[in-house]
């Protein structure tokens, strides 16, 4: 959805994350396999029930510190409200915008229900955002800086 960080009017990278400075839960997606083979295995007790999982919960500003780490280079997070966001033209903006309100206006009981450690004790090989980064930074599509 062109998520990752990208040129702002003054050349700096920007994060855009219209959650302001609530946290959000993540995981890297190759953790996602061995939570659920973790949960098969413990069988009957789990039938039925739901179980989230997260890796960390970040803020937008946690995460533009990680990605400037990963970049070499400095990364801001811009945080539209809502209504900006859902305007800005961006791929799918309508529908994201929604799904992170959602997230700010209930982020308590969102991030309560993926609980880290909870997840850790599933897959102890957890990966947290650096951990991810240091693997796939490379991949992130960023525009190269210009120089005058």
């Amino acid at each position: 959805f062109g998520m990752q960080p990208q040129r702002g009017d003054d050349g700096t990278l920007e994060f855009v994350l219209p959650m302001g400075d609530a946290p959000l839960p993540g995981i890297a997606a190759d953790d996602i396999g061995p939570c659920a083979a973790a949960l098969f295995r413990r069988g009957e007790p789990m039938v039925g029930r739901t179980v989230g999982i997260a890796g960390e919960h970040l803020t937008g500003a946690q995460m533009a510190g990680a990605l400037s780490r990963a970049l070499g280079e400095p990364v801001r997070h811009v945080s539209p409200d809502a209504r900006t966001y859902a305007a800005s033209g961006r791929p799918g903006a309508d529908d994201l915008a929604n799904m992170f309100q959602f997230k700010v206006d209930f982020n308590g009981v969102y991030r309560a229900a993926r609980p880290v450690d909870a997840t850790r004790a599933l897959n102890p090989a957890l990966k947290g955002f650096d951990d991810w980064l240091r693997l796939h930074a490379h991949r992130i599509p960023v525009e190269r800086a210009t120089t005058a």
